[in-house]
């Protein structure tokens, strides 16, 4: 796992206080994280305008979301290790509140379709109820370890890699002369791979059309 290699030896090199407050922070951004998933998983209107905005994204705006969260989190990382006045925020590494809403939606679909699939397998009207009751569990699970640098920074780190990859693997796949090139090898391993058989059918969370023998990152 390079990218977690990258960010723990990074991480590793602050000062305890430093650290400290890194731990600190990134409690109240984790905490922010998940007020702004509840709000939209407890409301019936926000979760289906959410939802609606993120099924009239192509892959390639989808990807875009990812990579704005993967600028704002590694930025929220970074300005630990140099003082703030010899970094100004790039405009790059913010991110407004209703793409992070959509971003936070994006990574936990796709962390439920890997987790517990059978949820996206049941009618649209139906998501939300089990979206709110794996987020309340998984929310419980991670409170249980209790407020210290792995409990707290372990998780955010694992956020970061993931869309990391993600936006990794989209960046593979570019087009030379007409033909989709497959993503890096490295890329597609971090990723389940999934053989679309028949094609024709439309991933309920990318809603990009699938066409046979075509490998989808993340098992869509």
């Amino acid at each position: 796992m390079e990218e977690e290699t990258i960010i723990m030896a990074a991480l590793s090199t602050l000062a305890p206080p430093t650290l400290t407050d890194l731990t600190g922070s990134t409690l109240s951004l984790t905490l922010h994280h998940h007020s702004r998933l509840s709000s939209l998983l407890c409301s019936p209107s926000l979760f289906s305008l959410a939802l609606h905005h993120l099924h009239s994204l192509s892959l390639t705006r989808k990807t875009l979301l990812i990579a704005k969260l993967l600028l704002s989190s590694l930025h929220h990382l970074t300005r630990h290790f140099h003082p703030p006045t010899l970094i100004p925020p790039h405009p790059a590494t913010t991110i407004t509140r209703r793409d992070l809403d959509a971003a936070l939606l994006l990574v936990f679909l796709c962390d439920v379709h890997q987790q517990n699939p059978e949820i996206l397998r049941k009618p649209h009207a139906e998501w939300r109820e089990g979206l709110r009751k794996h987020c309340s569990e998984t929310v419980l699970r991670q409170s249980s370890v209790g407020v210290h640098y792995g409990g707290v920074l372990l998780p955010y780190v694992e956020m970061v890699i993931r869309c990391w990859r993600f936006v990794g693997v989209m960046a593979g796949c570019a087009v030379k002369g007409g033909r989709e090139v497959a993503a890096a090898p490295a890329a597609v391993v971090a990723l389940p791979a999934v053989e679309v058989r028949g094609g024709g059918d439309w991933c309920a969370i990318c809603r990009e059309k699938m066409s046979e023998g075509r490998d989808v990152p993340a098992s869509h």
